[in-house]
């Protein structure tokens, strides 16, 4: 079940908060508990029992993490906690990958586990290693209350696609959390707007690139027009759905961290990578970058710091060698700022946003391709490599078709509408759009739903990840 489908809109959602808004107080957390289990079993079905063990282990292992504290047994159950999610997240999502590169290597032909990689499991395994290392550092306490605590990990509004929630950005709301009708507005709007972005833009441009990928009248221009579509289907369909969960966990009281910030209007990597995702960059940044010496022990150390959070960084992000190519792509770029380019870029703003925008789009290029081989044919095409034409009539025509929703898409990813709308509601105008803002996100709601009944293309990016 995604957020974007008729069954979690008109059935599931409403189900749920009218549930949650019936019972007693001390029975809240029960129902999104019980909502995020049944929203995960639709999509897992027996995968479910392995979601629940792992919140069970997690919640022991804090515990007894806890109990130990600052003696080595607290370090060895440390130790176990690490072993044990990070076991069941290498298990389910690279075994495959390993045989295979193995098979490759040495011309061997041992036959795959073709194991199914559970919905999420990058993310909740995310929230348990950070709550575990928290209670070991005794930044957080360890959570008695095992439903309090099965609520923070199994949370279906950030289950599948985060933000990666802390245990101690929320530890107080599991207990008490504000309810209001200002919240729970400003929850329906960001929920509508995301789903917007979602089923209105992103949808569209991912039939596009699909449309590219099955052709045989390739041209430059429609390379192009490729990398720029899925440039700006990636951010829309992840940030559509980060506005999403942020929207959902306000209707429920909950306050979840900002997970993009504008990226493309960023004027370095450096910039873009804390704009893109900031819940994982945050991650990473406290849980492998800083433990491993952060900056603080010279430069060659740095670089090398920096190597090794991209290489986890893109193998995170998918069993392929692509993605790891991906993370060194982007650790090449960071550690070239870090010894020179940055203080180049900082005086040289326009300079800085071409450099950005050709490195992402060259950047998801390698992150969408199916293999490598497709990435030096992708790149080869948009820079006339081969014997390709510049334009094709199949081009023009998908440019005429999606034309208006690529031009939109690229408005859209910059905070000019934001700050329009900012403008105007310090006009008289204002006051008429602020009457009209509920007729509009119904509107919306209804083109969207209009979209989902009408086609069947709805991809959702992240499930892989």
């Amino acid at each position: 079940m995604i957020f974007s489908s008729i069954t979690f809109l008109y059935f599931f959602l409403p189900a749920v908060v009218l549930l949650y808004l019936i019972v007693p107080k001390k029975l809240k957390n029960s129902v999104i508990l019980l909502a995020s289990v049944v929203f995960y079993a639709w999509g897992e079905k027996l995968l479910v029992i392995l979601f629940i063990v792992s919140i069970l282990i997690g919640w022991i292992l804090g515990l007894l993490i806890e109990r130990k504290q600052n003696s080595l047994w607290s370090k060895i159950f440390l130790v176990i906690a690490v072993v044990f999610d990070l076991g069941i997240l290498f298990y389910f999502k690279y075994t495959d990958f390993f045989i295979d590169s193995f098979n490759n290597a040495f011309g061997l032909s041992i036959p795959l586990l073709k194991i199914a990689l559970p919905i999420g499991i990058s993310f909740y395994t995310f929230q348990l290693l950070s709550y575990e290392v928290d209670v070991y550092r005794g930044t957080v306490k360890a959570q008695k209350n095992f439903i309090d605590f099965a609520t923070y990990v199994a949370m279906f509004p950030q289950l599948i696609a985060g933000p990666i929630v802390r245990y101690s950005d929320i530890e107080t709301q599991l207990k008490i959390r504000e309810h209001t009708l200002q919240k729970t507005k400003d929850g329906i709007t960001r929920f509508i707007i995301g789903f917007s972005k979602k089923v209105l833009i992103a949808n569209a441009l991912g039939e596009l690139t699909v449309f590219f990928r099955s052709s045989t009248d390739l041209s430059i221009l429609y390379y192009w027009i490729y990398a720029i579509a899925y440039m700006l289907q990636i951010y829309y369909d992840f940030s559509g759905y980060s506005d999403m969960a942020i929207g959902l966990g306000k209707i429920f009281g909950f306050d979840f961290m900002e997970n993009f910030d504008y990226p493309y209007i960023s004027k370095s990597i450096t910039e873009f990578w804390r704009r893109w995702h900031i819940s994982l960059g945050s991650w990473f940044r406290d849980y492998v970058y800083i433990p491993l010496g952060g900056n603080r022990k010279g430069i060659i150390r740095q670089l090398l710091n920096i190597m090794i959070v991209w290489m986890l960084t893109g193998f995170w992000h998918g069993a392929a060698w692509n993605f790891v190519l991906w993370g060194l792509f982007y650790a090449v770029l960071l550690m070239i700022e870090k010894l020179f380019l940055k203080k180049f870029l900082d005086k040289h703003s326009v300079f800085g946003h071409i450099y950005v925008l050709i490195f992402v789009l060259l950047g998801f290029v390698l992150f969408n391709a199916s293999s490598l081989s497709q990435t030096v044919s992708d790149i080869c095409g948009m820079f006339a490599f081969g014997r390709l034409p510049f334009v094709s009539p199949e081009a023009l025509y998908y440019l005429k078709s999606f034309g208006i929703v690529i031009i939109l898409g690229i408005i859209g990813s910059t905070p000019l509408l934001k700050k329009a709308y900012g403008k105007l509601m310090q006009t008289k105008a204002g006051k008429i759009l602020g009457w009209a803002e509920p007729f509009v996100l119904i509107l919306l709601l209804l083109i969207g739903t209009a979209y989902l009944v009408d086609g069947s293309f709805n991809p959702f990016l992240y499930f892989r990840f």
